[in-house]
């Protein structure tokens, strides 16, 4: 799938999910997970839209076709489970990925990353779910080595909690007012400019710092 795809996938999620539901039936709520999973769990994948996905399920459960409960469990464990997996990543892997360029990990995300958490401590396990890049690293820098793995399971499931009902939430709430619906591609491109606004925050106050 090129980015071509990937961007006409994201800003036509409705209409995926609905083909997806017809086509699948009940094995969505598997791709479902296996979608959250991999853009959590895995460092390769940062591009996978989460924040709009759970939007648009949230919005479709909404009109029945997904159970808000189950989904709900379902992306949650998902998320938390990634995270957990992209930490033991981490911690076998070790710093010796922050000392060369990968053609599957951008240094430059690492590095990034390395410096919110710095920044923000512990916390940045929360904080990075709802930060698009940022979230799909975190989870692999803490394993690198700097945080104990009880702390982090805490902020872990807190975090993943917290964002898949935030998301998922508001496209059930908000997902079929009229003019959301109707303007649903404008809403799914607002949902990721909002969340890539501390990215580009964190990139201005480096820049004051170096200058």
């Amino acid at each position: 799938m090129n980015l071509l795809n990937i961007f006409e996938f994201i800003l036509h999620l409705d209409k995926y999910l609905y083909l997806l539901i017809n086509t699948y039936g009940l094995l969505v709520y598997g791709i479902l997970f296996f979608i959250i999973f991999m853009e959590t769990g895995f460092v390769i994948t940062p591009f996978l839209p989460g924040d709009s996905i759970l939007f648009a399920v949230g919005a479709l459960s909404a009109l029945g076709l997904f159970n808000i409960i189950t989904i709900f469990l379902l992306v949650a464990f998902a998320a938390i489970l990634g995270d957990t997996v992209n930490y033991w990543i981490g911690h076998y892997i070790g710093p010796r990925v922050f000392e060369k360029e990968s053609k599957f990990i951008k240094k430059e995300y690492l590095e990034r990353t390395r410096l919110f958490y710095k920044r923000h401590g512990g916390k940045t396990i929360i904080l990075a779910r709802f930060i698009p890049i940022i979230r799909t690293f975190a989870p692999f820098v803490a394993g690198v080595g700097t945080m104990d793995y009880g702390k982090f399971i805490v902020f872990n499931i807190i975090g993943g909690i917290l964002w898949v009902f935030t998301f998922l939430f508001m496209g059930y709430f908000f997902g079929n007012i009229p003019f959301v619906k109707n303007n649903f591609e404008l809403v799914i491109i607002f949902i990721i400019l909002i969340s890539t606004i501390p990215i580009f925050l964190e990139i201005i106050k480096n820049r004051r710092k170096t200058v």
